[in-house]
C-alpha cells in the first residue's frame, strides 16, 4: 500500500523535475529573447519559478518559513517587474535591444 508521505514525496520530485525544465527554457528566453520585453517577461517568470522552487521545498521539508520568503520574492519581482516596466516605456521603443535605435517626438 503507498503512504501518502510517499505520494507527496514522489509529487515533489515531479514538480522539481517539472520546474527544472521550465528554468531552462526560460533562461534560453533571457539569453536569446528576440527583444526586451521578452526579456523582462522572461525575468518576470524566472521570479515565478524561483516560488515554485521554494514552495516544493516548503512541502518537502515542512519548514513553513519558506513560505514567508516565497511571499517576500514574490513582492520583490513584482516591483522589479514594474521597474522594467517603466524602463521600457521611458525607453520610447519596444524593439530589438541591440538595434540602438530610438524613436524621436515629432
Amino acid at each position: 500500500m503507498i503512504t501518502p508521505a510517499a505520494i507527496v514525496s514522489t509529487a515533489a520530485i515531479a514538480a522539481l523535475g517539472i520546474l527544472c525544465v521550465a528554468l531552462l527554457i526560460t533562461v534560453w528566453r533571457v539569453v536569446v529573447g528576440p527583444s526586451l520585453p521578452d526579456r523582462i517577461l522572461a525575468l518576470d517568470m524566472l521570479t515565478g519559478i524561483a516560488i515554485g522552487f521554494i514552495a516544493v521545498v516548503a512541502v518537502r521539508t515542512g519548514f513553513s518559513l519558506y513560505i514567508d520568503i516565497a511571499i517576500a520574492l514574490g513582492l520583490v519581482g513584482f516591483l522589479a517587474t514594474v521597474a522594467f516596466a517603466r524602463f521600457v516605456l521611458s525607453r520610447g521603443t519596444v524593439g530589438d535591444a541591440g538595434s540602438g535605435t530610438r524613436r524621436r517626438g515629432k
